[in-house]
């Protein structure tokens, strides 16, 4: 019996700390927005406690960063406040160093953070020559790329065909082949009779 009240006990205190932390946090609504120049957006800074009259709203150039600036009130930036959603921001006319990440903090909690992203403006006849610059780029690159495969093909070629001319096969000459046959006396094979004489005897020609 004492196990089960000791467990009840501790369930209670979990469901009570965690209301509490519950109570505790800070929510922002919209987390991500993408905008336009010149138009506006709202957001909410929203927790179950609702304190209307104590919130302060930071910018910071990007998520997790220390350095986070007070947003001064202004013609164009102002906090105000719902009576159904709560406390929220509100920009109008937003510019391009609008762009950054927006805190608010309630009670020394910080909310999560809204990213803000301004979208730089683009006219018509800009995009077509940005377009117009990405194909010329695109067939530029493709023949550029054929004519180094062109060359490579050709200098393969060039290597094969001096690997070829050093190993080219001589002609083939006749083995006689400037090889002449004196003749005596008009006949192409002489009798040698006539250089077949007894030994002691004079030769024709002494």
């Amino acid at each position: 019996m004492r196990w089960l009240l000791a467990g009840y006990c501790g369930l209670a205190l979990i469901s009570m700390s965690v209301a509490l932390n519950d109570a505790l946090m800070v929510t922002q609504k919209p987390r991500a927005l993408a905008m336009r120049p010149h138009s506006f957006l709202n957001i909410f800074c929203h927790s179950k406690q609702h304190p209307r009259n104590n919130v302060t709203w930071y910018k910071a150039d990007e998520y997790n960063s220390e350095q986070r600036e007070e947003i001064k009130r202004g013609d164009r930036i102002q906090a105000l406040t719902d009576p159904t959603q709560g406390p929220y921001l509100y920009i109008n006319d937003l510019r391009m160093e609008d762009r950054g990440v927006y805190y608010c903090k309630m009670e020394n909690k910080w909310g999560p953070g809204t990213a803000v992203h301004v979208a730089r403006p683009l006219s018509h006849s800009h995009a077509l020559y940005r377009t117009q610059m990405k194909d010329a780029l695109i067939i530029l690159q493709g023949l550029l790329l054929a004519v180094s495969i062109a060359a490579i093909l050709l200098r393969k070629r060039h290597v094969f065909e001096n690997t070829d001319s050093l190993y080219e096969e001589p002609e083939t000459d006749h083995i006689y082949e400037g090889l002449t046959i004196e003749t005596c006396g008009g006949g192409l094979y002489e009798e040698l009779s006539v250089y077949a004489q007894a030994d002691g005897t004079e030769a024709p020609w002494e």
